[in-house]
Order: structure tokens, then C-alpha cells, then sequence
């Protein structure tokens, strides 16, 4: 969209408040809105101020200024506000005009561009099947004197003998038990249809919705692949429009990625694949997969770099929690055609050649999805360019369910890091693979590696409430 066309917009709609976001190191939206009024041409040339030291891992308060710069092509009018408004998604630049650096945005863009400088492809497409909870309730604390959480749901299996029904209405989805059932089991068919509809109506292309396995109202709903960057941005309004639909109906939704213990968490696939114009490179029939030898190359790159790259795809100590085997949970570093145990899966159901692509199994929606998207495909090109064959490596392929192997035999596949500051670790002794094209640079590695072990800091120090169920009678 021109930037004509975005003013025309607001004319035509009658919007009073535009809203400018950006995004920060860790995936969550800012914004500062401006009178629809005070918006012209040369809010577009000219960028909205902001101070970027009150935001975490960017600016420190002596070079406090900077400034975001619209991006027209990144518009959607806000389902949710009272006054009509127009939110802008925005790129981040320094007073002096220069691209920041550490603007996770214009980072996915550096890495589009590194693509398309590599001769290897043209784009990059990505489509993240992002799982989340709805919960009707959730509580929690931590403190110096207590720590806590608490979340329930109508559907919880936990509800089977709950008073507060009125007369218990049943039909509770038992653990591990909520795949695709249909109503009553499944409350929330209508409010996932309502994210749809409004994820449609903001531009968004939905394929599907369904309830996920777990219990207490893990859900799905995918949309439609699209570009690094445009994958990028939609996943942020699809997280916007998930999180304030729910709050619509009285409910809260997140998208962490271990929310209840026992049962399985939430993760985020992404698929991804590139192209040549409208040749898909990843396809070759007869191969195994029908993979081309790009694919396994890239493959390899995803697989060898996977350490370093969890810090960057499941940035959270609790991204951890649900990389545990055992949950579904792709803790084993192979690939696979149709085996959901591997850490990168090969889609064989009703592909064509077009659809030919990898999954990523491993990330979460903790990931900043700029930062995830493009060190994913740094990895894949890497591969590609250094002809990283996964097969001679040992990353498989393994047609077989991985958590029934025997323990021999898994001692041979190679895993996940166990903890973030393992993934971290990884990250600080494997990254050059990640300055190329200087897509991401040195500072913005050694900054994040600093800010993600303060957050794994915070967590190890404090005390666990099942601590006290081990220890207190020592």
C-alpha cells in the first residue's frame, strides 16, 4: 500500500487515531498513537520519536532518541478500539537516519535481503502453526514470602467434580485428551471462529481452527504462509487478535509454552521453504520426502545449528519445561517425513510441489518471530552453502516414534539443549553463521546474550514452591 493510499484510508474510514507499533527484543508490540489530524506525508518521511531507553536491550538514557518509521505496507484498521483506528507497523531507525541495528524488524528485512544477494532464491516463505491456552481464570505471584500460580478452565480435567456449575454439565477433556473433539466437549468452538472472523477481517488468510491436545482449552488456528518479514508482522497481529478476543469473552488466553504440568505445552512449527520467483527449490520427486538436495542442505543447517538457534526459536526458561520427552515434544535433532517425535518434520499429506516444505518442530511463541524467522534461515543457508548433508551427520532420516526406542538407541540421537542458559551458551560459541551479510551483528548478540541470562538469573534464584514439598522437613 502507497503511502497515498494508507492517508486515503483514513479519510475513508473516518479514523481518528493512528497507531504506530514497533517491536522489541522479545517479541512483544509498543506503540504511541497520533491524531488521524497530525498525519500526513511527512509523518512518513519524517518517523514518530520515541524513547528507546525505556525499552529493555535497547538504548541506554544518554542516546535515549529514536524513531520509528512507518511502514505502509503494514496497516490494518484496530477491531477493537472505541475511536476508529489505524495501526501502523513500524521499522526503527536512529536520529541520524541510520537502520538500528538491534530493530528486530529491520533485522528480518537484512535477512530477506541477504537471501536474495546469496543467488540461492528470490524469498523465504513461513507459516508457524502457533498453539495457545484459553483459560477462564489465572492468578499468580511471586514474591519474598510467597510464589505461586493458578489457572483453571471450564473444560479442565481437573473440573470433573466442580460445584460452581450450578449442577456439573461434565464432558471434561481428559489429559492429553482434547484432540479435535467436538462439542460439548469442546466449549470454544465460537470463539476461536470469532478470532478467525476478525483475523479475516484485518487481512489475515485463515486455513483452519481446532482444539489442541491438551486439557483445559488448548487451541490452534492456522494461517495462511506468506513472506519472512509478512509472516513476521502477521503473527503479531495474529497474537493481538487472539489475546483481545479472548479477553472479550471474559477469558484470558496465552501462549507460553508450559502453562500446566502433566500435560502437553504449546509450540510453535514453523514451515518454511524457498523459492525461485514461482520455482519451489525444495521439491524433487522420487527423493526421499520428495526433498530436493537444497532442502536436506538446508536441513542440515536448521539440525547442525540447533543449539544456537533454540536460544533465538524458544528464548524462555519455560520454553524448556515443555521440551521434555514424553509431551509430543521435538527434543530429538533428526528430520522425518510425517514422524511429529523429530525436530524437523517433512509434510507428505496432500503436498504438492509448490507445498513442499520442512517443519521446524522445536520453537514456541516466546520466540520474537523476526529474530526466530531470519537465524532459521541464516542456518539454511549456511547449509546450503556449505553442502551440510544431515544423513552423513547422523540427524537421521528416522521413520520410527523416537520416545519408543530404547535408551541405547536414544543415547545416539543427539538433543536439545536442556536449559536457556545451555541454549545460550551454544548461541555465544556458535553465532558467526548468524553475521552473515551482516544480517545480525556482534553487538546485537553479545546485548541479547546478556539480557536472556538476566532472565534465567531471575528464575534459578528464586525459590519453587515444590521445593518446599522436598525439602521443608529436612
Amino acid at each position: 500500500m502507497s503511502v497515498e493510499n494508507v492517508l486515503k484510508t483514513i479519510k475513508d474510514n473516518a479514523i481518528e487515531w493512528v497507531d504506530f507499533r514497533f517491536v522489541d527484543l522479545s517479541g512483544r508490540a509498543h506503540h504511541i498513537s497520533l491524531p488521524a489530524r497530525e498525519v500526513d506525508e511527512e509523518t512518513f518521511v519524517n518517523g514518530v520519536a520515541f524513547d528507546g531507553s525505556s525499552i529493555a536491550g535497547f538504548r541506554g538514557i544518554e542516546e535515549s532518541d529514536m524513531v520509528m518509521m512507518p511502514d505502509p505496507d503494514a496497516t490494518f484498521i484496530d477491531p477493537f478500539t472505541a475511536h476508529p483506528t489505524l495501526n501502523i507497523m513500524c521499522n526503527i531507525y536512529t536520529p541520524d537516519g541510520e537502520r538500528y541495528e538491534r530493530d528486530p524488524r529491520s533485522i528480518a528485512a537484512k535477512a530477506e535481503e541477504y537471501l536474495q544477494a546469496s543467488g540461492v532464491g528470490t524469498a523465504a516463505f513461513f507459516a508457524p502453526e502457533s498453539e495457545f491456552f484459553i483459560f477462564d481464570d489465572v492468578r499468580y505471584e511471586s514474591s519474598m514470602n510467597s510464589s505461586s500460580f493458578y489457572v483453571d478452565s471450564e473444560e479442565a480435567a481437573w473440573n470433573t467434580n466442580r460445584k460452581e456449575e450450578g449442577g456439573n454439565l461434565g464432558f471434561k477433556i481428559k489429559v492429553k485428551g482434547g484432540y479435535v473433539p467436538v462439542a460439548p466437549v469442546d466449549t470454544q468452538q465460537d470463539i476461536r471462529s470469532e478470532m478467525c472472523r476478525l483475523l479475516e477481517e484485518v487481512g489475515l488468510r485463515v486455513e483452519r481452527h481446532h482444539h489442541e491436545v491438551a486439557t483445559a482449552g488448548q487451541a490452534e488456528i492456522n494461517f495462511r504462509f506468506d513472506t519472512l518479514k509478512k509472516t513476521a508482522d502477521n503473527l503479531l497481529v495474529y497474537k493481538y487478535i487472539v489475546h483481545n478476543t479472548a479477553r472479550q469473552y471474559g477469558k484470558v488466553a496465552t501462549f507460553m509454552p508450559k502453562p500446566l504440568f502433566g500435560d502437553n505445552g504449546s509450540g510453535m512449527h514453523v514451515h518454511q521453504s524457498i523459492f525461485d520467483g514461482d520455482t519451489p527449490l525444495f521439491y524433487e520427486k522420487g527423493e526421499y520426502a520428495n526433498l530436493s538436495e537444497m532442502a536436506l542442505h538446508y536441513i542440515g543447517g536448521i539440525l547442525y545449528h540447533a543449539p544456537a538457534l533454540l536460544a533465538l526459536t524458544n528464548p524462555s526458561t519455560n520454553s524448556f519445561k515443555r521440551l521434555v520427552p514424553g509431551y509430543e515434544a521435538p527434543v530429538n535433532l533428526v528430520f522425518s517425513k510425517g514422524n511429529r517425535s523429530a525436530a524437523i518434520r517433512i509434510p507428505v499429506a496432500a503436498v504438492t510441489p509448490k507445498g513442499c516444505r520442512i517443519e521446524f518442530r522445536t520453537p514456541d511463541s516466546t520466540a520474537n518471530p523476526y529474530l526466530a524467522f531470519s537465524a532459521m534461515l541464516l542456518a539454511g543457508l549456511d547449509g546450503i552453502k556449505r553442502k551440510i548433508n544431515p544423513v552423513e551427520l547422523g540427524y537421521g532420516p528416522m521413520d520410527k516414534n523416537i520416545y519408543e526406542l530404547t535408551d541405547e538407541q536414544k543415547a545416539e540421537i543427539r538433543s536439545v539443549p536442556g536449559t536457556l542458559d545451555e541454549a545460550l551458551d551454544a548461541l555465544k560459541a556458535d553465532h558467526e553463521f548468524l553475521l552473515a551479510g551482516d544480517v545480525f551483528t556482534k553487538d546485537f548478540i553479545d546485548n541479547y546474550i546478556e539480557l536472556k541470562r538476566s532472565e534465567a538469573k531471575a528464575v534459578s534464584i528464586r525459590i519453587h514452591p515444590h521445593e518446599y514439598s522436598l525439602y521443608f522437613d529436612c
